[in-house]
């Protein structure tokens, strides 16, 4: 169990972990089949405390902000704990935004420090070099925040020019000194995924992180042999929580693989007997998709066998899940996976109910919750208690949640207030105001609470469509409906008239925008697209569909981004919409 209450700052309570657990095993980074390193706890603490003692000598001081922007690597942990000993306010900045994008986060919050890959460095320098042919500015920002911070570059190869930049692997001039922080103070800036047009960066304090690890550690404690895989990006807040804090506070180790690719997923977990891992619904949908290929190609009879035995799983297991129980009635399944695994922890987006329940049903229990970079991650959480897949879960402890301003339907806008809800957003007091209302924070959310006291979410406030007819249409409900299209990698919901603007408020139409895996979409997928479309009650059947061939744009989460994809899309005529799903 952990115990937080007392503990002034992150910082300080990985630091007591670092000594409670010396021996343990705390980070493994793999490179595809190779094992790059593994470091134990007291290994880490001397990385961290290395790194610590560098920024120092350069002058950092309790408060200052330490950006990093690296992918998922050894270096991150190194970096990140380091720099929270020294006293940092911490800013993770997404590694898969362009480099204009993450030049406007650096500029915007002006880091003392900033820790990046030598690649991802190169691609700064040469945004700023066009930048500057553009003739943007000095004042503008970007090139006055870079010459004001201290770029540590890993990695870079022998002879390499970095321009002001040093190395990250360099020898500190000084020792080092731990730096004492408060609650109140704030640990971490983070920039909220699908952020539109001005930066929104959060502002967490020390309490805010210690009480959600204190309620997600207790939920779903990481023993101290057990190991989680950090899938998702660190600078995201769900792995930023529950892979690096949570498994560091409880003794347990931390799996980082730099290459992300399907292929290897599985291999990783195999390999290093991964317990625990947090993923987005589309990586769940691969995993299952394999699965279930590997289930086609048994024999008659044993597949009937597997049918019979997950059956079995599910009736005993309807209560509360049993790993010990469902790895032996199912083990060839859960071997592919490993063996080991316990926990899939999903969030990011909408979880589809029967996928949520494929996994279940094999005893490996999706925990499916719902939170917000504003509220530190997690706001409501299922706790298999028993399993319910058509909810996000009841609010964790020490959180109240309301639903304001409900429609007949008991449907209206999410409201949170907690000990996890954020200090505010950086440097932007108005839109604090808006956000943070006499201690609540408005979610721009719609759900309801049903008499259990569970919550069901449907949609984004901004994403809802009101129809002719008074009916409100939320995209992520009717997209549900199309899950598992064939020969469809993505695909998303809009009012054709968001796009493509008429000047009428009349004659709404709705448009599903997809991308195919192929030449596609195929005769099959088609006939498939009109065939559920003609399931859904009238006022929410699509008209039309696009097919958009590049990916569309999505945030650290993996969210699709509404609105860039929308601004995309504005560039085509609205001819290239192909009609006919009516029929």
């Amino acid at each position: 169990m952990l115990y937080l209450s007392r503990i002034h700052s992150v910082g300080e309570a990985i630091r007591d972990a670092t000594v409670t657990f010396k021996s343990n095993e705390a980070l493994i980074e793999a490179e595809r089949h190779r094992e790059n390193g593994r470091w134990t706890y007291l290994q880490l603490r001397e990385q961290a405390e290395r790194f610590a003692a560098l920024l120092q000598g350069q002058g950092f001081a309790p408060g200052d902000r330490c950006a990093i922007l690296m992918q998922n690597q050894s270096k991150w942990i190194f970096s990140g704990l380091g720099a929270l000993w020294a006293g940092a306010t911490l800013v993770p900045i997404d590694y898969k935004l362009t480099a204009r994008e993450q030049l406007e986060l650096v500029a915007h919050c002006r880091p003392r420090v900033l820790v990046t890959e030598y690649g991802t460095w190169a691609k700064l320098q040469r945004e700023e070099g066009l930048r500057r042919e553009e003739g943007v500015r000095r004042e503008e920002g970007h090139g006055d925040a870079l010459e004001r911070t201290l770029v540590l570059v890993t990695e870079a190869p022998e002879g390499a020019e970095l321009g002001p930049a040093r190395r990250w692997e360099q020898e500190p001039a000084g020792g080092f000194s731990y730096q004492e922080r408060s609650r109140e103070d704030v640990a971490c800036i983070v920039y909220s995924s699908g952020t539109a047009g001005a930066p929104k960066g959060c502002m967490l304090t020390h309490a805010n992180y210690l009480r959600q690890a204190e309620i997600l550690g207790n939920l779903y404690p990481l023993k101290e042999d057990e190991r989680f895989f950090s899938v998702l990006p660190t600078n995201h807040a769900i792995d930023f929580m529950v892979g690096f804090i949570v498994p560091l506070l409880m003794g347990g180790a931390i799996v980082h693989q730099r290459t992300l690719r399907p292929q290897f997923l599985r291999a990783t977990m195999k390999k290093y007997g991964i317990t625990h891992i947090a993923l987005v619904p589309t990586i769940l949908k691969n995993l299952q998709k394999r699965i279930r290929e590997r289930l086609d190609e048994l024999p008659g009879w044993q597949r009937q066998a597997i049918d019979g035995l997950i059956r079995a799983n599910e009736i005993v297991t309807r209560k509360q899940p049993n790993h010990r129980l469902s790895s032996t009635l199912l083990r060839p399944i859960h071997e592919s996976l490993g063996g080991k695994l316990k926990y899939i922890f999903a969030g990011g987006t909408f979880v589809d109910r029967k996928l949520a329940e494929f996994f279940y049903e094999l005893g490996i229990p999706v925990v499916i919750g719902y939170g917000l970079t504003e509220a530190s991650t997690v706001i409501t959480v299922n706790d298999l208690k028993p399993f319910r897949s058509d909810t996000v879960g009841k609010a964790v402890e020490g959180v109240d949640v309301e639903i304001r301003n409900a429609n007949d339907a008991g449907v209206g806008e999410v409201w949170v207030r907690g000990p996890t809800v954020m200090k505010g957003y950086l440097d932007a007091p108005e839109l604090t105001e808006e956000t943070l209302v006499g201690g609540w924070l408005r979610t721009g959310d719609l759900g309801a609470i049903d008499i259990s006291g569970h919550l069901k979410l449907f949609g984004r406030a901004k994403n809802m469509i009101v129809t002719e007819g008074g009916k409100n249409i939320y995209p992520e409900d009717i997209e549900a409906a199309f899950v598992g299209l064939p020969g469809i990698e993505e695909y998303c919901v809009f009012a054709a008239d968001y796009i493509w603007p008429r000047g009428s408020m009349t004659g709404e139409e709705l448009v599903i925008v997809l991308r195919p895996d192929g030449d596609g979409p195929t005769e099959e997928c088609l006939q498939e697209l009109r065939a559920r479309n003609r399931k859904l009650a009238d006022y929410k059947r699509l008209s039309a569909f696009v097919v958009e061939r590049e990916e569309f744009p999505v945030t650290a989460s993996m969210k699709i981004k509404r609105g860039a994809l929308a601004e995309v899309l504005r560039k085509r005529v609205r001819e290239e919409v192909v009609r006919g799903l009516e029929g």
